[in-house]
């Protein structure tokens, strides 16, 4: 676990620098944001065993969804997709709906590769499948490969979010990522976005809904378009329809 005296230590520069602009209102930024883009990075560790693939290897993942792309289009080129996955039976227990919310955002941002996956547009890939990498590890790829894409795992976190929640958890760099951690991780966002709320009925299915789309780019708005449709090459990936019925069975109104 990291200790809150010696958290700093795991901080890598390119991390310090985004937290210090946003300490003193650095602006002029003109990408849109996720709900909670205004939150500091944390950690980044380098171990010299962990090295990166080659350029010129293909990735073996596919496509990612989530926001805050670094470079190219999601979609060119994007690997084939399986079909749609078939819907599950829910539960009324509360392990039930954070495992049917869970698998519509994973139908929707890591469809192929799922707790694996990798943003498909990464060049220069870990050694290892994100699964069996520590946290340390994952964050030593993103110091080592700047300037590429980073999101990873079944909900595609990015960098800044990834190193945000670590953080609120007390997690130290020798956690491994796996389908658990990553799962433990999703269920923080989906708290953010009002899961409890929309469960008691304090606010409606559409506006939780309309609030998971802001995280995750690959869900629909109900507009039937992405929040970050057009940027980067964002687009949702399910129609709202779809997303609609999912939430229909688990959240009233």
């Amino acid at each position: 676990m990291f200790r809150k005296n010696c958290v700093w230590r795991f901080v890598p520069r390119f991390v310090m620098s985004v937290m210090m602009l946003a300490a003193f209102g650095a602006g002029g930024h003109a990408e849109p944001q996720s709900l909670f883009a205004d939150r500091a990075p944390l950690i980044g560790v380098t171990p010299q065993s962990l090295l990166p693939v080659s350029l010129g290897q293909d990735p073996a993942f596919g496509p990612s969804l989530f926001v805050g792309r670094v470079s190219g289009s999601l979609f060119d080129p994007a690997p084939p997709r399986l079909p749609a996955t078939p819907s599950i039976s829910v539960p009324n227990d509360e392990s039930g709906y954070l495992a049917v919310i869970r698998n519509v955002i994973g139908r929707a941002e890591s469809r192929r590769d799922g707790y694996d996956a990798i943003q498909h547009a990464a060049k220069i890939l870990p050694r290892k499948r994100p699964t069996q990498m520590t946290l340390g590890e994952i964050f030593a790829w993103i110091d080592a490969t700047p300037g590429q894409p980073h999101a990873i795992g079944r909900y595609q976190f990015i960098p800044k979010t990834l190193a945000r929640l670590v953080t609120e958890l007390d997690l130290g760099p020798e956690v491994v990522f796996t389908p658990a951690v990553q799962d433990r991780l999703s269920d923080m966002l989906l708290r953010e976005a009002g899961l409890y709320e929309a469960r008691q009925g304090q606010i409606p299915r559409r506006e939780f809904m309309n609030n998971l789309a802001k995280i995750w780019a690959g869900l629909p708005t109900s507009t039937g378009k992405s929040h970050y449709h057009g940027y980067a090459g964002n687009k949702a990936t399910m129609s709202w329809a779809e997303f609609d019925r999912e939430m229909a069975r688990i959240f009233a109104g």
